[in-house]
């Protein structure tokens, strides 16, 4: 928890190899970003914290007026980008929010809104080329799923006129304990150019073919996985790097109280693989990631917002499990 007492922990994400040495963000940390803030009241988080290895936590970027979502990554530039969702209330959504971009010293550079692109930002995942990012976004106020092609450079960020919605028809709509329920996480598989939503009430997970490149909406896509035994409103979504598709489950559609909190392993032909219990109590998995430390050990990190807490594994460097 930051010391402006931020709670409800959302996206999490590694800083990868590659960034500015002059960057305040090295290979390796973690950066968390907090959906409420300390009124516990959804929606009014305001900050994103910087998590070190065997160093105490520390804000590394706060705002006013957000309520930063699930939609959190870092660029190999050190840039950092975040989605956000705001609410006055912590009942009803104040805007359609917005796409931040951040410098590696922790500076606004740029707040993207677009009425088409950018409705309720809710998760992304991007393709990071170096100077073009295509960024994938998923709008929970739509039901839809953008790509935003970035250009990031010395005169700033620029969103090119290829960026589009690339899918739609995912079901949408408010909820009174989980605030909002739509398309949610993304992953994206670029040596198969396949982009993956979990669409939390839908409680299933899609593919979207082409996701790089295509021009149109191709609807919701290709249905790859629906398990009512071990889905239960999938949220966060992330490619292993062995090729399965790791998911964290909310609770908040077809809950089972014997399996609450859960993370769940599947392939990407729907073949049920394993699940990992991270809180007794239900609606406490969120963020998910996969990264590797400062040493270049894989990891794999989530959050638990029950208890604002993040948990970071060190696994074994063999893709075959």
């Amino acid at each position: 928890m930051p010391d402006n007492g931020d709670l409800n922990p959302y996206g999490i994400a590694f800083v990868p190899k590659g960034v500015p040495a002059w960057s305040t963000l090295k290979p390796g940390d973690i950066v968390v970003s907090n959906f409420n803030a300390k009124s516990n009241l959804q929606g009014t988080g305001t900050t994103i914290v910087k998590l070190v290895a065997n160093g105490k936590p520390v804000t590394f970027f706060q705002g006013k007026n957000f309520g930063f979502t699930t939609a959190l990554a870092v660029l190999r530039s050190g840039f950092v980008l975040v989605g956000n969702v705001p609410s006055n209330d912590g009942v009803t959504v104040s805007s359609a929010g917005s796409l931040l971009v951040i410098n590696p010293q922790g500076g606004l550079v740029a707040e993207l809104k677009d009425a088409k692109l950018l409705n309720g930002p809710w998760d992304l995942t991007v393709l990071d080329l170096g100077p073009l990012v295509k960024v994938f976004v998923a709008e929970v106020l739509s039901g839809t799923v953008s790509r935003l092609d970035l250009s990031i450079g010395p005169n700033g960020v620029k969103v090119l006129s290829s960026s589009t919605v690339i899918a739609s028809g995912y079901q949408h709509r408010s909820d009174p304990v989980a605030f909002l329920l739509g398309p949610t996480g993304l992953a994206f598989d670029a040596n198969r150019d396949v982009l993956y939503v979990a669409s939390t009430a839908d409680n299933a997970i899609f593919a979207i073919d082409r996701a790089s490149r295509t021009t149109h909406d191709g609807g919701v896509g290709r249905l790859i996985y629906q398990d009512n035994k071990h889905l239960h409103g999938p949220l966060a979504l992330a490619l292993a790097p062995n090729g399965h598709l790791v998911v964290s489950n909310g609770d908040a559609i077809n809950a089972d109280p014997q399996q609450p909190s859960e993370i769940v392993e599947f392939t990407a032909d729907g073949r049920f693989i394993a699940q990992l219990q991270i809180d007794p109590a239900p609606d406490g998995a969120f963020g998910i990631a996969f990264g590797r430390d400062g040493n270049g050990q894989l990891q794999f990190a989530a959050v638990d917002d029950n208890t604002n807490a993040a948990t970071v594994w060190t696994l074994p460097d063999d893709d075959r499990n």
